[in-house]
This record gives C-alpha cells, sequence and structure tokens, in this order.
C-alpha cells in the first residue's frame, strides 16, 4: 500500500474504494483505502487499462491529500497590505459576485473571461460552461486543453467528422502489426502505457519513433526517425509519396470509403524523398525502411502525441499522418487506424461539454442553431441568448487587462503552462479583478484578488473520460477537510449571488444526469450512461445513445433525433438497417466488443457503448473518409544567425504538466529537483559548455536558465526543456504563441534560440 509515508502499493482490496489516478489521460485504475496511518493506494489489477501498474504520480497522489501541502480556507487580498489573507466562504464569494457584477456594469458580458481546465471532471466542465453562457452571458471561455489536443481534434474533425482520441482500446495497440509513434515519450509521460508498445513487440509486430531525441520510448524502436524540429509534416508527405510510388497504396479501400485522394495524392507527390531529406535530416534509406515495416504489416497504425500537434501547422502535420493511415487502409477496420494520445486527466471528456470556446455540451457546435435549441430547452433558457463562440485560450489570455477585465480561472496555472508565459503573467496582472480555484496556491493563484480552496480526486465523486473515450467513475474515498467544497459548490453559490437560483446542482450525479440529457443526440452522445453502469461495467465507450432501460436519457434521446444525420446515428455507428457483426478481436478489454447499434436497436436493452469507431461507416454525412490536402511550411520561427537553434519542451517522468501539484510531493520532486538544458555534446564543445553548468536559453521573447545536461540523445542543432517549473527555469518563458490558423493551438514544440553560457 502507499501512503503519506510512501510504503509500496498492496494487492489486496479490502475496504478499497475503487477510483482512478488523478493525473494523466489514461486513468489508471486504483483503490484508496483510508485509515488511522493515512490514506494507501491499493492496486486494482481487474481495470483493463493499466491492470494493476501504476508509475510514481499514481502511487504517491494521496500525499497531496495532506493539509499541510494544499490550501484549506479562502484567501482575499488585503486592500493595504497587498497580501492574500484568510477570508470565509461568505466574504470571499460574496468578493467575487461583487467583482464579475461590476465588470459586466461597467464593460459588459463579454469582459468577463472563464478559463478552465484538462482536469476537470466531465460534471464540472459542463457545469463551467453553462456558468459562463447561463449566468455571465459571456462567449469568453476557453480551457488548457486548447494546448493539448486541439490540432489533433481538428485532423480528425476534418477526416472522419468525430473526434476521439483513440478510435480503438488501447489493448488493440499490442495487437497491431506495426505502430508509427510520432511525437510521444510513452515512457515518461504514461509509463503504464508502455507496456502495449512492449507487448506490441513481443507479438510480432515493429514499433517506428519520430521523435527529435533519443528518448527512453524511442529506445525500444525498432527503428528511430529523428526529424528536425517542426518538420513532421514534411516527413508523413514524404513516406506517403514513397507508399504510391512504390504501389503500396491500398485502391480499394481509398475507392470504397475515402474521397479528397486525387488532391492529397498531388502533395505527396511534389515530396519527393531526397526533397524530404534536405528538410527533415531524415536520410532517404530510413525513410524506405519505414515505409516497408509500415506497409508489409497486415494492420498499422500511427499514434501522434504533442510533438506533431504543439505547432503552428499541427491540423495539416496531423492531417498528413491520417493521409498515410487512409491511403494504405490502415482505417475503419480492427487493430488499424490514426489515433491521438490524449494528455491530460479529463482531456477528452473536458473538449466534449462546453468549456471550449465554440462548443456545447455533446460535442455540439455553438453555432448550430439545432445544438442552440436542444442545449437550451436542456438549461431552460432562450435559444437566442446564448452567446456566440468566443476567443480560443491564448487569445483569451492575451486580451485580458483589454477587452477582459474580470476573470473566474478554475483548475488551469497559465503563469507556468502557457507560451510566452512572462506577457501572460504580465496579463493576468493587469486584470481588475482575478478569482481562482485550486487544490494548491499554484503561481496563477498567487496573484489572484481571490483564491478558493476546493476538494480533489479523493474527496468528490465525478466522472472523467480517458484517452479511449471509456468514460469511468471517479469516486469519493475520503472527506475534504474542513473548509474546503468542491467546484460544483463554488458555481452554485456563485450562480445565485449572480441572480441564477436554479439549475445548478452541487450533487455530482444529479448534474451528470442533466449532462446525459444535454448530449443526446450529439456527436458525444453519453444519453446512456449512468453511475451505475459505470460501476458495473468498470467505464463504458461513447458514443452509447440511451435505450429504452436508460431513464431520462431516453426521453431526451428521442426529443434529439431530428438532428440526426440520415443512415447513422451522428457518430459513424450504424443504424438499424446496417447490422451489428461481432468485431473479430477476442480479449478486447470490455465485455461488449459491437459496432454500435442504432438508437432503439434491442427494444428496451442498453446501448453497449462503442470501443471501436467506423468500422462501417465514419461519422461524414456520406460516411466516408476525407482526405486533406497538405503541404510542408516553415515553422513560424526558423534558426537564424542570432538565434541559431531550435528548442523543443516537454515532460518528464516524475513531474506532470505546470507541476504545481507534483512540485509539493518529495518523492517526486527528489526524482526531479529542477528544470535542465539537454543539448549535445558537440554542441557543448562548441559553447564551451560541461555537465552541469548553467546555461540560459535565449529566444525573441526571454530567457530561461538551468543546468546543462549533455547527451547524445538529441540533435546537435537541438536542444530540450522540460516545461514544469517557475521563475528562472520556466521554459515557456521563451516559447512562441504562433497559433495554428485551424486549431488555435501554439506552437509550443519548436522555435528559435540560442544558448548563453553562465545564465544571467
Amino acid at each position: 500500500m502507499h501512503s503519506t509515508t510512501a510504503p509500496a502499493p498492496d494487492s489486496g482490496t479490502a475496504q478499497a474504494t475503487p477510483t482512478h489516478c488523478p493525473y494523466c489521460a489514461l486513468q489508471c485504475g486504483m483503490g484508496l483505502s483510508a485509515g488511522p496511518g493515512g490514506v494507501r493506494v491499493v492496486e486494482r489489477t481487474e481495470f483493463p487499462v493499466n491492470k494493476g501498474a501504476l508509475c510514481g504520480k499514481g502511487q504517491t497522489a494521496p500525499e497531496l491529500l495532506s493539509s499541510g501541502l494544499r490550501l484549506t480556507e479562502p484567501l482575499v487580498r488585503d486592500a493595504q497590505s497587498g497580501a492574500l489573507v484568510p477570508a470565509s466562504w461568505e466574504v470571499a464569494l460574496d468578493r467575487i459576485a461583487e467583482g464579475l457584477s461590476r465588470t459586466r456594469a461597467s464593460h459588459g458580458a463579454d469582459a468577463c473571461g472563464v478559463f478552465g481546465g484538462g482536469g476537470l471532471t466531465n460534471e464540472k466542465a459542463y457545469t463551467l460552461g453553462k456558468f459562463a453562457r447561463v449566468v455571465l452571458g459571456t462567449s469568453q471561455i476557453d480551457y488548457n486543453g486548447r494546448f493539448c489536443m486541439s490540432s489533433a481534434a481538428a485532423a480528425h474533425q476534418k477526416a472522419f467528422g468525430l473526434d476521439r482520441g483513440l478510435p480503438f482500446p488501447l489493448a488493440d495497440v499490442s495487437r497491431t502489426g506495426c505502430v508509427i509513434l510520432v511525437g510521444s515519450n510513452l515512457a515518461e509521460t504514461m509509463p503504464p502505457a508502455l507496456r502495449y508498445l512492449t507487448e506490441l513487440k513481443e507479438n510480432g509486430g515493429k514499433l517506428i519513433v519520430v521523435d527529435p531525441r533519443r528518448t527512453r520510448t524511442a529506445q525500444q524502436a525498432d527503428l528511430h526517425l529523428a526529424p528536425r524540429p517542426g518538420t513532421d509534416l514534411a516527413l508523413a508527405l514524404g513516406l506517403l509519396h514513397l507508399v504510391v510510388t512504390e504501389g503500396r497504396t491500398d485502391e480499394d479501400f481509398i475507392a470504397e470509403r475515402t474521397d479528397g485522394w486525387s488532391e492529397a495524392r498531388a502533395g505527396a507527390m511534389a515530396h519527393w524523398p531526397e526533397y524530404v531529406e534536405r528538410i527533415t535530416g531524415v536520410p532517404v534509406p530510413t525513410l524506405r525502411e519505414a515505409v516497408a515495416m509500415f506497409c508489409d504489416a497486415e494492420n498499422a497504425m500511427v499514434l501522434t502525441a504533442r510533438g506533431p500537434e504543439q505547432q503552428s501547422k499541427g491540423t495539416d502535420t496531423v492531417g498528413a499522418w491520417i493521409n498515410l493511415c487512409l491511403a494504405t487502409g490502415n482505417a475503419g477496420r480492427p487493430l488499424a487506424g490514426y489515433g491521438c494520445l490524449t494528455g491530460q486527466g479529463n482531456g477528452q471528456g473536458g473538449r466534449e461539454h462546453g468549456q471550449k470556446a465554440d462548443q456545447l455540451p455533446g460535442y455540439r457546435k455553438l453555432t448550430d442553431p439545432d445544438a442552440r435549441r436542444h442545449v437550451a430547452q436542456v438549461w431552460d433558457v432562450d435559444p437566442d441568448s446564448l452567446p456566440g463562440p468566443g476567443r480560443s485560450a491564448y487569445e483569451l489570455l492575451e486580451a485580458l487587462g483589454d477587452d477582459i477585465r474580470s476573470l473566474l480561472l478554475m483548475g488551469s496555472n497559465p503563469v507556468v503552462s502557457a507560451p510566452r508565459a512572462g506577457h501572460i503573467e504580465e496579463r493576468l496582472r493587469a486584470l481588475d479583478f482575478l478569482a481562482v480555484a485550486d487544490v494548491v496556491l499554484s503561481e496563477t493563484a498567487e496573484l489572484a484578488d481571490v483564491v478558493l480552496p476546493v476538494t480533489q480526486w479523493a474527496e468528490e465523486t465525478g466522472t472523467i473520460t480517458n484517452l479511449e473515450g471509456r468514460v469511468l467513475l471517479r469516486r469519493q474515498a475520503v472527506e475534504p477537510p474542513p473548509g474546503v467544497h468542491s467546484d460544483l459548490y463554488v458555481l452554485a453559490e456563485l450562480a445565485a449571488r449572480l441572480g441564477v437560483d436554479k439549475g445548478f446542482s452541487t450533487d455530482a450525479e444529479e448534474v451528470f444526469e442533466e449532462l446525459r440529457r444535454a448530449s443526446a443526440g450529439g456527436p458525444a452522445d453519453y444519453s446512456g450512461i449512468s453511475y451505475r453502469r459505470l460501476i458495473e461495467e468498470q467505464g463504458v465507450y461513447w458514443p452509447c445513445p440511451a435505450g429504452e432501460e436508460d431513464g431520462p436519457g431516453a426521453e431526451a434521446a428521442e426529443g434529439a433525433e431530428g438532428t440526426e444525420q440520415a443512415g447513422t446515428d451522428g457518430r459513424g455507428a450504424p443504424t438499424a438497417d446496417v447490422p451489428a457483426t461481432e468485431v473479430p478481436v477476442t480479449d478486447a478489454p470490455t465485455a461488449t466488443d459491437v459496432r454500435a447499434p442504432a438508437r432503439g436497436a434491442g427494444a428496451g436493452a442498453h446501448h453497449p457503448g462503442t470501443p471501436r469507431l467506423f468500422l462501417d461507416r465514419f461519422a461524414t454525412e456520406d460516411g466516408r473518409a476525407r482526405f486533406v490536402a497538405v503541404s510542408h511550411r516553415p515553422v513560424a520561427e526558423e534558426p537564424d544567425e542570432e538565434y541559431p537553434l531550435y528548442l523543443t519542451t516537454g515532460r518528464v517522468l516524475a513531474q506532470y504538466q505546470s507541476g504545481a501539484q507534483t512540485r509539493r510531493i518529495g518523492e517526486l520532486n527528489a526524482a526531479a529537483p529542477g528544470a535542465f538544458v539537454q543539448l549535445h555534446p558537440r554542441l557543448a564543445e562548441r559553447l564551451g559548455v560541461r555537465e552541469g553548468d548553467e546555461v540560459a536559453v535565449v529566444s525573441r521573447r526571454g530567457r530561461a536558465q538551468a543546468p546543462a545536461r549533455v547527451t547524445t540523445d538529441i540533435r546537435q542543432d537541438t536542444v530540450f526543456m522540460p516545461f514544469h517549473w517557475p521563475g528562472a527555469g520556466r521554459a515557456n518563458t521563451v516559447t512562441n504563441p504562433a497559433l495554428d490558423p485551424t486549431s488555435r493551438m501554439p506552437e509550443f514544440k519548436v522555435c528559435a534560440v540560442r544558448l548563453e553560457r553562465g545564465g544571467s
């Protein structure tokens, strides 16, 4: 077992509450046992995603439940001293309501901003979006998940008509024939998932890793491609060129299930191998070897993560990798396809239910009149009262202190996590009013006028949706400390103070029941999912429309039928005239492994959920996938004489995201105590830098300073920094906020820098 004194996990399950890890999108199953010695982690070997395995972050997660490490009382900014001082909940909530009301009265509703997080439960994300649009009447809401999966989401929508990170269970990865893993270091970011790649190789499959660094994950690869940062688009186009010239395309699949091939093919043919080698630095023989591995496999997959996605051309880059899958027939069938490895704990669910700038619950579009009418009916408001789309995350943060005068922020730490972070810190300081609800006093909370202490994972019940699209139930295991309330309580109390005293429940299950109704008939349909089913089935994959046994969700589903597409339930699942058939995979991690039947198919029965999407049709109007014609273009900021190097950023094993939580845990801090700058020995020799020397990474936006870590595991033209720390080692001081034109994703993963010895 694991407690705050850090003993090892126990395999016993007696008296343990089954729940899930608070960190990444794997949402590993764990049990929590509370006793006199503290809260202990207990293995849940029966949960299929991790089968009991946990990384160090999961094992030490209960330590943050300690009152000494987290907030336990509200804080307000003292007008005379300027310090944050303890206050009652009444005073703190009144202060927030007054600040937001004052802004609305003086500057209008859109002068109030709301910023959410990818770690919020589905219930919180749903309520936050409802609060912004119904109570504040503002369009200015977005969340930090925009910084994570938005480019992949946009590419998914273009190609398939639906965005779900993985359209298949993780277990399928170990049974395919070849995986191209692009820009992911699973061994450090999602350690329990590494077993799927290990099993892939044990089963005779091949692993190709694309990364400018030889990471722990790349060390496991059969083939490692190390392109220049920002050239993943050219690499994908070069591989597709070779697929075409070597006669490796699946012409039957292309003809029967896709559109747009001729334009995409023309784009690929303009990227011949030698040209791609000049752009990427990947030798032509290595390109040919990668194509042979991928195409020789009976089934193959491409999985991307933040490497190719966090670029100013991230949507096109992911689209090019999807084109490779479509051209080879590796989509829309078992054990093959494209998938995105979602990062944050509820990064999938968080982008489905309304905290994005352009979105309503159920992954509905805010600009769709039918969607507005449906959700407005659930919320009991006039559809015309709902504001339109607002700014994306970075654009919202950049507008602070100008068009946006007050901000309510939940579950995010942009002082550390936003690109050009020094500038964003200045914008936060320029606000008339800032309120933050968080578990800890983060660097962003330190700037607030009011800080509210809220419950965390083990102290509350709520749902999350993991990277597979599997909706899961986190169950409360312990009581929160006195003086700590949930985010749902915060929003309900603020709504009442701002004149809306109905429609904001503090009970998570009641909120989920409303979410079911609001999502019914939408692309991310949860109407057939209930807390009871989540407990009994260890999660349910969406889409899962309501059957006749599914209570209030069934009525909502019937009422939404007018918005569905003919011939499909709106998500690529077949309708009643397409028979549900077994998928020929026997050991999938779910009790039901069938193509999703139509709403109403099997009268009275529960819909089984949809582990695998697109097996009969894609979620487009005509059921056909779309190739997207793309071409290579440079990153927003290429190296030059003044800034001759590439900087790329990422995570390390012992820390998570902005580090606001993990930096408070002694065992994790001991393993990763601070930032560093990774560089190649030849670059270090040129600069006269030795291991451990202080170096500064300087860009047009600022400088970050940290000790040098010299290794041959990185390209000679590239340096790397992890982004978990504030202060002098804050990597995001340096990063470039250039935005993808479609997804509005900032270009975290590549910018031009120089190195200076000795720091500042």
